[in-house]
């Protein structure tokens, strides 16, 4: 499971590098004019929507469908990851993940108050998940070993820690 986090992404969230000047609640990526909502919880700032700026390789949209990447964004490989940030972000450390995660009142509880339960796209989600801090993640699925999983079922986030 480490390997496919590293190797695959379902979606991309990135920290906001120091302070920003930026609309509170929204960021325009000057590339292409798209609008992503942004959150800030405790110190860090994070888009609180999946990115879905096309790189020349290394993304794809799930299944092959524009329309997976109007509602999940992109999927990533590494490299493509790093070059789809916008200027001024970037890839969350696993410090950074932790640091949110301990403000959520740690790693066991974190996830069901980022997770927007949508029963449209989680399978699984019955209500149980408040999205109580606008995070908003969905469940894009996966890119892995050229097949498309997991659309539904799961989202995985980048980090610029590779643990051994």
């Amino acid at each position: 499971m480490k390997n496919k986090l590293f190797l695959t992404t379902a979606a991309i969230l990135f920290v906001a590098i120091c302070s920003l000047s930026q609309e509170t609640g929204s960021y325009t990526d000057s590339r292409d004019g798209k609008v992503y909502k942004t959150v800030k919880i405790g110190s860090q700032t994070w888009m609180a929507e999946n990115l879905a700026y096309k790189v020349d390789s290394g993304c794809w949209a799930y299944n092959n469908d524009l329309n997976n990447v109007e509602i999940y964004g992109y999927l990533y490989d590494f490299e493509a990851a790093k070059k789809a940030c916008p200027t001024g972000w970037h890839l969350p450390s696993n410090d950074e993940w932790t640091t949110l995660e301990d403000y959520l009142g740690g790693g066991n509880i974190a996830g069901e108050k980022l997770i927007k339960c949508d029963t449209t796209k989680w399978v699984w989600c019955v209500g149980l998940f408040d999205d109580q801090y606008k995070f908003s993640a969905l469940p894009g699925g996966a890119y892995v070993l050229d097949e498309f999983e997991g659309l539904g079922l799961e989202c995985l986030f980048w980090t610029t820690t590779i643990d051994a």
